[in-house]
């Protein structure tokens, strides 16, 4: 059976079926309240997505009484069992797959992002022909585990780090050493059968947690990242920020330590050279006077080396001091922090605070700080949620 399509979904009928897509189930009174409703516009509405298929009566709930009366409006009063609304998940299926510079990592999702399946490849080169060839041997592997389950792929979605323009064309992308445009969209599209979008990850990974991560329902966080560079991603007022300089790593040159290391590009002390990994490895492989990978050097920092603790300490605090930055220039007090390099938040926890502390002032809110331990199939989500969006918002 074809899956009810969200095309063609406009005005009040649109902003129903994303309420329910993003938060149901739900009452219909309760989705009433939301979208500032009368019950009788909302059955009007509801209807043709019903009669569709795209949204579902699921399951019998008893609207709340007492106390909540005003949020259950005539149907608690009435006290009659109402079904609230649903969409049907599993109906459309999605893939994301993240691409590093050395491999590939593939997610097979519902509408709601959730991981159903979940599959990495080795890159056998950088150049555009490799990635394409991974893409689709992974999404074949995918779509074949799947057969029975998820016999239809509504779109696909790729992330990379780099700078994507109109959700299509790669126009750099440094860890793969692509310096011009590659129209990466239009070449999978073609060669997968079904819409595929590409994206930034930072951003990819902030429409994640929007829609359907830890931050769903905030109107205003930031997601910040260390591991190879420095990311970051911002939601003001329920959206995403997008620019075309997403991508371009501008928070990775934030000056942090006017006595710090040098990054490649010459600043002293900036996010890049006090927490990528490159450089605390770096800055430790030369202190300790042999190679240093970045996790023997926090494992020698915890355990109290002379050399690498108060290394990794200096990191720690240029993190802090990154957070309360982000926090005082976006007046933000909700940060997801991820990467592959976020053990740095544990190790280094009370310099961290120290150098949060240190930048905010003590009359402001408290920071809610969400350390998430990297997990490439969450990336792989991200993408897969850059999809789901094109497809339901028609982007």
């Amino acid at each position: 059976m074809t899956p009810a399509p969200w095309t063609p979904l406009s005005g009040a009928t649109h902003a129903v079926a994303l309420e329910v897509l993003l938060h149901g189930p739900l009452s219909r009174s309760e989705l009433a309240r939301r979208l500032d409703l009368s019950a009788g516009s909302l059955t009007r509405l509801a209807k043709p997505l019903l009669d569709s298929g795209l949204l579902v009566e699921s399951g019998t709930g008893q609207e709340p009484r007492a106390g909540q009366a005003s949020r259950a409006g005539h149907e608690s009063r009435a006290g009659r069992p109402t079904r609230p609304l649903d969409v049907v998940a599993d109906a459309h299926h999605f893939i994301g797959v993240k691409i590093t510079h050395e491999d590939a990592h593939a997610v097979l999702t519902t509408l709601r992002a959730e991981v159903v399946a979940s599959a990495r490849a080795d890159l056998p080169g950088r150049d555009p022909a490799s990635v394409v060839a991974v893409v689709r041997s992974l999404v074949a592997a995918l779509v074949a585990e799947l057969a029975p389950k998820a016999p239809h792929i509504t779109a696909a979605g790729v992330s990379l780090g780099g700078r994507v323009a109109d959700r299509g064309t790669v126009v750099e992308a440094p860890f793969l050493e692509w310096d011009d445009a590659v129209p990466l969209g239009a070449v999978l599209s073609d060669a997968l059968g079904i819409p595929t979008a590409v994206d930034n990850d930072l951003l990819a990974l902030t429409r994640a947690e929007h829609w359907f991560g830890a931050a769903r329902g905030r109107d205003r966080f930031a997601v910040l990242t260390v591991g190879a560079g420095i990311g970051y991603g911002l939601v003001v007022h329920d959206r995403v920020v997008d620019s075309p300089d997403a991508g371009v790593g501008l928070l990775g040159h934030f000056p942090l330590d006017p006595l710090g290391p040098l990054c490649p590009r010459g600043h002293r002390g900036c996010a890049t050279a006090m927490l990528s990994m490159a450089s605390v490895s770096a800055a430790a492989s030369v202190g300790l006077r042999r190679e240093v990978g970045y996790d023997e050097c926090l494992d020698l920092a915890a355990a109290g080396d002379p050399v690498a603790r108060p290394l990794v300490m200096a990191s720690g605090r240029a993190l802090g001091r990154l957070i309360a930055a982000v926090a005082n220039l976006t007046l933000t007090t909700e940060i997801v922090l991820t990467g592959e390099g976020v053990r740095l938040a544990e190790v280094a926890r009370e310099a961290l605070r120290d150098g949060l502390a240190y930048d905010r002032d003590p009359r402001a809110a408290a920071v809610s700080l969400d350390v998430r331990p990297v997990d490439f199939a969450l990336w792989a989500r991200g993408a897969a949620v850059t999809a789901i969006q094109a497809y339901v918002l028609g982007s």
